[in-house]
């Protein structure tokens, strides 16, 4: 008897700490309200099946509890019990299985008004590329990779002279406008995730990810790494900011292109060289 009221309180408990818990989700910053729903669903039919399972132990440990007068009947097979098993859990699986499957075709459906940019991971930093007046993003290639040129972008592709280049600093949003956000790795997996944006993506050395999102609402919010990728894991840490239309604009004509890296650290190692040979 004492552990079937164990279980019981382990269920009540269970629903109280939930409803009254302080870890909720973050206010949402992006149209992917549909995330928020699949999770409430998962909640819901899985939280039933647990409280469920709970009360059908403790009652079975109270009913069939030993006694002395009465032998246990052993019963190998049920096949009504076992069907009815067999169709709830099909239905609970599909519950959770098919709107998301629905939220992720949406997840990886780009609009055709959506603006692309790119997210670089590298151990432990993130660095953004976005497109410039030409509205297109150049190519890019591990192996490109040199001490002028840490995102690997292609020089002899002319749509990326102008790409810009946001490198270990807070990258900015324009709100309300779709974007497409493509995601590499430039050594280990990571992952991209942004909480209030409902969205993330592992990134996978050699391949290219993405998904697609609006911000919804101004702020900042913080980039967080959400795939282990190192001692230095936990300082893998960005902002985005979302800004009103001028406020973006403003930002972006501050920002430095390709272009202009690739020259400014060029005439460094000039520099550099001039001085060295004094």
């Amino acid at each position: 008897m004492f552990v079937a009221i164990i279980l019981i309180l382990v269920a009540v408990g269970s629903v109280l700490f939930h409803l009254w818990s302080p870890w909720w989700s973050t206010p949402i910053a992006s149209n992917w309200g549909y995330i928020d729903d699949t999770i409430d669903l998962t909640f819901w039919i899985t939280g039933v099946v647990y409280i469920l399972i709970l009360f059908f132990m403790a009652y079975c440990v109270w009913k069939f509890q030993y006694r002395e007068d009465r032998r246990a009947d052993y019963e190998p097979e049920n096949n009504k019990l076992e069907w009815g098993l067999t169709i709830l859990t099909t239905l609970g699986v599909a519950g959770m299985l098919a709107p998301g499957l629905i939220v992720w075709n949406d997840f990886i459906t780009v609009p055709k008004e959506a603006t692309a940019f790119e997210v670089v991971g590298q151990q432990w930093a993130w660095n953004y590329r976005l497109p410039g007046k030409d509205g297109k993003l150049g190519t890019a290639a591990t192996q490109n990779i040199t001490d002028e040129n840490p995102l690997g972008i292609n020089p002899n592709d002319p749509s990326g002279q102008d790409d810009v280049l946001i490198q270990s600093e807070d990258l900015h949003l324009e709100v309300g406008k779709p974007v497409k956000v493509l995601m590499r790795s430039i050594d280990v997996l990571h992952d991209f995730y942004v909480p209030q944006f409902r969205a993330k993506m592992d990134m996978v050395p050699g391949t290219i990810t993405y998904f697609w999102m609006t911000p919804t609402r101004t702020g900042t919010f913080d980039v967080l790494c959400a795939e282990l990728c190192g001692v230095a894991h936990h300082a893998m840490r960005s902002k985005v900011v979302v800004d009103n239309a001028s406020d973006y604009q403003t930002w972006l004509a501050e920002q430095e292109t390709f272009a202009q890296s690739i020259a400014e650290a060029r005439n460094k190692t000039k520099t550099i060289k001039t001085l060295a040979s004094k």
